[in-house]
């Protein structure tokens, strides 16, 4: 028997979603002490907000996708 896959609706859009993960992670990187997880959450936050600039910017009007 084949596994179902589970489906939800997401209630925010991705952009929400990604900055509020960015912020959370940025007030994380603010408690911890300094070192390496600090380093780590600085740098996932910074991936967070790369993909949210990206997302943005595929939605602006004008671009073109590769074809």
């Amino acid at each position: 028997m084949a596994k179902r896959r589970r489906r939800f609706k997401q209630t925010q859009s991705l952009e929400e979603r990604l900055a509020a993960e960015a912020e959370r992670l940025r007030a994380s990187a603010k408690t911890a002490p300094p070192g390496v997880r600090r380093q780590e959450l600085l740098r996932k936050a910074r991936q967070f907000e790369e993909g949210l600039h990206m997302s943005e910017w595929l939605k602006a009007p004008g671009v073109e996708l590769p074809r």
